[in-house]
């Protein structure tokens, strides 16, 4: 009688421990991808449960009992984690256990303007778009309520930034407002003297200005003079990058005789001294090129056009016709 029990206990057992098994190992076939996200301090039993909910794992309470006998359950990562079509609640385990939840990468290029980091934000998928219907003042005012200006063209640092999917855009935008107030803090502490800024604001005007002019390292130190030097002397800046940044959406291309002649407050032909705000994002190059700038007393510079992106450079108006007839009208 005890053996027969026995053996009907040990059956039971095995079949348990077979579907226990089953229901823990064997992956479970889903619709689609599904996107997991744990938040920060979320324990496995609401895990397990939302994944029941949504028909991910077979058994919350076979995936709970898992977890505890391995430990997992103090072991939780908060983040997204992206689920294959077909996974078992153990791999599911294992993928919580070892961190690794998915994010996305969102690359703003040095000299974007902020319009088009929005436009790329608002554009890239697996975000909440928090912000998307914002006006640039209110997600200025939100991130910082006393910012160096209440135009955000300039103060976000360009830059590759990864964050968890399905995280706020807002995240995106405070970090690199952040990044970009440490960069250019530093870049003030750090810059030559006798520099005719008055504030690290002119610095950032002047590193935006730079970073449109060249892309090219030997040639931003130097752009940078030609600018100090004509600012030093009351010179014009006659920056065609300014030009077009006013011109706004009338720029289709090219720059005409009459655009050079129309006033804004972009058009550094008819108004001395920087514009009133930056016309891009620099990067960390401009900034430093514009708290540093080389000691030559260039006043002039026209590209070379010869492939290289290299400019030439110029002491005075003699120089710089000369260079104007050898690389642009190639006399």
């Amino acid at each position: 009688m005890l053996k027969k029990a026995f053996k009907w206990l040990l059956g039971l057992f095995i079949l348990c421990t077979l579907v226990f098994a089953g229901l823990l190992f064997v992956p479970k076939s889903n619709e689609q991808i599904y996107r997991m996200r744990v938040e920060k301090g979320q324990g496995i039993s609401a895990v397990s449960r939302k994944l029941a909910d949504e028909n991910i794992v077979y058994n919350r309470h076979v995936m709970l009992v898992a977890a505890y006998l391995t430990g997992v359950h103090n072991q939780l990562h908060s983040g997204t984690y992206r689920l294959p079509k077909q996974i078992s609640a153990w791999q599911i385990l294992q993928r919580l256990r070892d961190g690794h939840p998915d994010t996305i990468t969102i690359r703003i290029t040095e000299g974007m303007r902020f319009s088009q980091m929005r436009n790329i934000i608002n554009n890239t998928a697996d975000l909440k778009h928090d912000t998307q219907g914002w006006s640039d003042e209110k997600l200025l005012k939100e991130i910082d309520p006393s910012p160096l200006s209440n135009n955000p063209e300039g103060l976000f640092f360009p830059d590759s930034y990864e964050i968890d999917a399905e995280s706020s855009d807002l995240q995106i935008y405070r970090l690199a407002y952040r990044t970009m107030q440490r960069h250019l803090q530093a870049a003030w502490d750090e810059r030559q003297s006798g520099l005719p800024y008055k504030n690290p604001y002119d610095l950032l005007i002047m590193a935006s200005l730079i970073e449109k002019e060249t892309g090219h390292e030997a040639d931003r130190r130097h752009v940078s003079a030609v600018f100090v030097n004509r600012l030093n002397i009351g010179m014009r800046l006659q920056t065609d990058p300014a030009v077009i940044y006013g011109m706004g959406s009338r720029y289709n291309g090219r720059i005409r005789k009459a655009d050079l002649q129309r006033d804004t407050p972009y058009n550094t032909y008819t108004r001395a001294g920087l514009t009133p705000t930056p016309i891009a994002l620099p990067g960390k190059a401009a900034l430093e090129a514009a708290a540093h700038p080389s000691p030559e007393k260039y006043l002039y510079f026209v590209s070379r056009m010869d492939g290289t992106g290299l400019s030439q450079f110029s002491h005075n108006l003699d120089e710089h016709n000369a260079a104007v007839r050898k690389y642009i009208l190639k006399k």
